[in-house]
């Protein structure tokens, strides 16, 4: 199998090619590009959505200058020092082109201080620079910089949409699927698009989508692939040993939120569904109180398997 990264090979390019969520973002963001101009720009949205991809399609699109363009994590690099050296240093000289562009990934892990410069330097060079903002949690973003920037919100893809969009992948590169094996790779990373991408290419490299279970081959967020398909065949003893065995302590938070998604997992029913939801609620509550979080974990998926249908 040839040595590449299909994250970047199947990254949209082009505005015809990415998928939005939204009519009315597509058409305003379409009518930024005919007009050759953007604001300030503020994208939220949960990880893999696809906020620096629309981002770098707007530089295709609009075809900035490399040069005109500076793209940092702000998970790295988040003091006001950095802020006033490398991002004031990059808008305070002339364009090539039109303007400059600061594409900030990752916007709300900036301190207050730093946001405070960050909103001086989006008005102070305004006329000669644009600042594309991405975010997963809009809330921790100072009112200020919100009132300067156009913001949009991505919702996640469409689940059947995503499962498609998969599927295409793997037929375009000639690797063999069963969609229910497929079904548990969507599962596992759903809404994040670029973590199914990955998970699916590691396991493909033999020229057919592998399923994890009991193939002796563990990789990384592997376990909930695994986990899916024990669930599905009703083994919920094997799977909560699997998924409480190899998750990471950081990773609790998240797995009642994946257990929500994944409501019908735990009953087919309305009924039973609700039954969850209240257990799941229950889990969430406990787990700030709970001196072990791995066992409230593995309690709260004892119960799950025990819903009534």
């Amino acid at each position: 199998m040839e040595n590449y990264l299909w994250t970047e090979r199947y990254r949209p390019r082009k505005l015809e090619d990415y998928v939005f969520t939204d009519d009315n973002q597509r058409n305003q963001i379409y009518s930024w590009v005919k007009d050759g101009n953007i604001p300030h720009i503020l994208l939220s949205g949960s990880a893999g959505v696809g906020k620096t991809t629309l981002a770098k399609v707007l530089f295709n699109e609009l075809d900035i200058d490399n040069y005109d363009i500076l793209e940092i994590n702000a998970s790295r690099d988040n003091g006001v020092d950095f802020i006033r050296e490398r991002i004031e240093g990059f808008v305070s000289t002339m364009p090539f082109g039109k303007f400059k562009v600061v594409l900030l990934d990752e916007a709300d892990y900036l301190s207050h201080n730093a946001q405070a410069v960050l909103r001086g330097l989006m008005e102070t060079y305004a006329s000669t620079s644009r600042f594309i903002l991405t975010c997963n949690l809009p809330h921790k973003i100072i009112p200020p910089i919100h009132s300067r920037c156009q913001s949009f919100h991505i919702d996640k893809t469409d689940l059947t949409e995503f499962t498609a969009r998969m599927a295409q992948i793997l037929i375009h590169e000639n690797v063999i699927f069963d969609l229910d094996i497929l079904d548990n790779y969507v599962r596992a990373t759903y809404p994040d698009l670029r973590k199914c991408i990955n998970a699916v290419q590691l396991n493909s490299s033999e020229g057919s989508l592998l399923s994890t279970v009991g193939n002796g081959n563990k990789k990384s967020d592997d376990y909930k692939v695994d986990a899916i398909a024990l669930f599905k065949n009703g083994k919920f003893r094997d799977a909560r040993k699997m998924i409480a065995s190899q998750i990471r302590p950081d990773e609790i938070d998240e797995m009642y939120r994946w257990f929500y998604d994944n409501l019908d997992l735990w009953s087919p029913t309305e009924e039973g569904q609700d039954q969850a939801i209240l257990i799941i609620k229950k889990a969430m509550v406990d787990h700030t109180l709970c001196a072990d979080p791995e066992i409230n974990l593995a309690a709260a998926m004892i119960e799950l398997s025990q819903v009534n249908v």
